[in-house]
């Protein structure tokens, strides 16, 4: 497939990078993290984002969403990148939807129609160890009368602190580190033995760490088929890296915009100090990695939403790649703006700490590489 964009495709991306630059500019940024919402976002963001049509990207017509698939919900995601914007759309209408997928007809009708109506906010609740490693589940789900008790804590829920339902990998069966004996479940946060901690990462956006005591829920709770949640825990995980690569290269193409406008205004020894070489030739090199960083991108959402056996390679490749050129393009940002590049007053700093964040987020270089290397076979 060539790794160009449809004309309906593009319309997305130029209706998403005017929504968000008008309505969720870095300013807004600022605002939350400066009057430390409790939220963490803007519900009337979320509301309207509902009504663009971007909740229920990957929700299916018959559910009330578009089902344009994870391309169109990549261009959002760039869009998100290019102007931080803050709102549960990684964590509801990418991760909360592709959970959903995998989940009965029951459950798709009654909760679909309101992720695409922005009505219902979804969290995964999948990490329990300092670094990503999905298949690390220690929390328990034991069989109790028609369903089963949960017991453990999660960490790094994103958006956890207000969902409305949780989406938790619990093990049935199996020891620690097992892929097979995964089962994933819907949670009510407010369920007897569930306690929340909001926290707010370096990037000021917002987590939680969730603790599970004895939690009961239903046999009509699970997600698809007990002991075989990874599947569907994979495909959502690979879901997010690929938007969070998406993410990464808005980052990136923002941060080259604004560090090549200040070289051309800047002025040292009587001369613009986009002028000098070493600093072109620097500007140069990373334009070409953020256009791979793209194409990478590209083809893993393609390769997503045909269904291609290969796609979870794409992914891990995508997030790796562009997590590697959102840092070098955070660095050289911060260091062609020179000190004034570290303080508050410039936007720039805020693009070096989500690339950080987002990096490290589902994996980072050192856990896709090894992910690489053991689905080529080294």
């Amino acid at each position: 497939m060539a790794l160009v964009l449809t004309d309906e495709q593009a319309m997305i991306r130029e209706a998403a990078d005017g929504f968000f630059a008008t309505e969720a500019p870095v300013s807004e940024l600022r605002r939350l993290r400066d009057t430390q919402d409790a939220t963490g976002f803007s519900a009337d963001l979320w509301k309207k984002m509902a009504e663009m049509g971007f909740a229920g990207v990957l929700v299916p017509e018959v559910h009330g969403g578009s089902g344009l698939g994870l391309v169109a919900a990549n261009l959002i995601q760039e869009a998100v990148g290019r102007n931080l914007s803050l709102s549960p759309f990684l964590s509801t209408a990418v991760l909360g939807a592709t959970a959903l997928a995998g989940a009965n007809e029951d459950q798709q009708a009654a909760l679909l129609p309101k992720l695409a109506a922005g009505d219902l906010l979804l969290a995964l609740a999948s990490d329990e160890a300092s670094r990503h490693a999905p298949h690390l589940v220690r929390t328990r789900a034991e069989a109790a009368g028609n369903g089963f008790r949960i017991t453990g804590t999660k960490s790094f829920v994103l958006d956890g602190h207000i969902a409305d339902r949780l989406i938790v990998a619990a093990r049935t069966s199996g020891e620690d580190g097992d892929r097979d004996g995964i089962t994933l479940f819907l949670v009510d946060p407010k369920a007897a033995g569930v306690a929340v901690k909001r926290t707010t990462m370096v990037d000021s956006r917002n987590a939680a760490d969730i603790r599970f005591d004895g939690v009961q829920v239903d046999g009509a709770d699970v997600i698809g088929t007990v002991g075989e949640g990874a599947t569907i825990l994979d495909r959502v995980l690979d879901a997010g890296r690929t938007c969070l690569a998406a993410e990464m290269v808005g980052v990136s193409v923002q941060s080259f915009s604004m560090t090549v406008g200040y070289l051309k205004e800047r002025e040292q020894f009587g001369r613009k100090i986009g002028s000098f070489q070493a600093l072109q030739h620097r500007a140069a090199q990373l334009y070409c990695e953020i256009e791979l960083a793209k194409s990478a991108t590209l083809k893993a959402a393609q390769a997503l939403d045909a269904g291609d056996k290969d796609a979870p390679l794409y992914a891990s490749l995508a997030k790796a790649k562009a997590g590697a050129v959102a840092r070098l393009a955070t660095n050289e940002g911060v260091q062609m703006h020179g000190g004034i590049g570290m303080t508050d007053e410039y936007d720039i700093g805020f693009f070096m700490k989500r690339a950080r964040a987002a990096e490290a987020s589902f994996g980072d270089l050192s856990f896709h590489g090894d992910r690489l290397a053991r689905m080529l076979g080294y």
